[in-house]
């Protein structure tokens, strides 16, 4: 029998956490909870869960600082960020501080629970899926399926696992153009809901930020305007 998918919550509203987990486990998940982010943070390492619904605004340590801690530890589950604001800014800097996800207060159970399903369908894909050899992608730039490892000029790129899922994606159909919505239904695994095409934007630059020579003037991750993105780099 396969082993439960484990969710930690970190949420310090107990009543949401309470409907969270309630549906968590209907769906077949194991559930963990944390009411404050220190709490949050030490579960999270300690148990390794395969993925995190996090909320921003937590007593003790924010949610913005418990997922950089988590990442700036090495570690890569998937996060998905729970906010109660409408702010760009905030989804934003959730984004650039490594979470692969966010959703906005008030939201649908419907919505949550697909968000769940998305990204550790999209984790155990990753896991699962075929290794090939170390693959040159041009501009000095090397990727090896086999350890998820990236290199620009020998050297190993830092890369969360939604920007290197992202850039093998895009790498593997070179001068293939690919609309946001193609990208969130490829990559992230579901389709266009609200301003989720902004995920795709951020998690773009930040990718370039790591692995261009030049971010500001790309030559290995090209936009063609009002159409998408693609990869140049071979």
């Amino acid at each position: 029998m396969e082993e439960k998918k484990t969710v930690l919550i970190v949420e310090d509203e107990k009543s949401i956490a309470d409907i969270i987990r309630i549906n968590l486990e209907r769906e077949g998940y194991a559930s963990l909870t944390a009411y404050d982010g220190e709490a949050g943070l030490a579960m999270a390492l300690e148990h390794n869960p395969d993925l995190i619904l996090l909320d921003v605004m937590l007593p003790k340590l924010l949610g913005f600082d418990v997922c950089a801690r988590l990442r700036e530890k090495g570690s890569s589950v998937p996060v998905i960020i729970l906010t109660a604001r409408e702010e760009e800014e905030d989804k934003v800097r959730g984004l650039e501080l490594g979470a692969d996800d966010y959703i906005t207060k008030p939201f649908s159970m419907r919505e949550l629970m697909a968000r769940v399903k998305a990204n550790i369908r999209r984790t155990a894909m990753s896991q699962s899926g075929p290794a090939e050899g170390a693959m040159a992608a041009g501009g000095g730039l090397t990727i090896n399926p086999e350890n998820y490892q990236v290199c620009k000029h020998d050297k190993p790129v830092d890369l969360t696992q939604r920007e290197y899922e992202l850039l093998t994606f895009l790498a593997s159909h070179p001068g293939k153009v690919y609309s946001r919505i193609d990208l969130m239904e490829q990559v992230w695994n579901y389709g266009y809901v609200g301003d989720d095409v902004r995920t795709v934007d951020v998690t773009v630059r930040r990718l370039r930020e790591k692995i261009e020579d030049d971010p500001a003037n790309p030559a290995l991750i090209l936009t063609r305007r009002g159409v998408g993105y693609y990869f140049a780099g071979q």
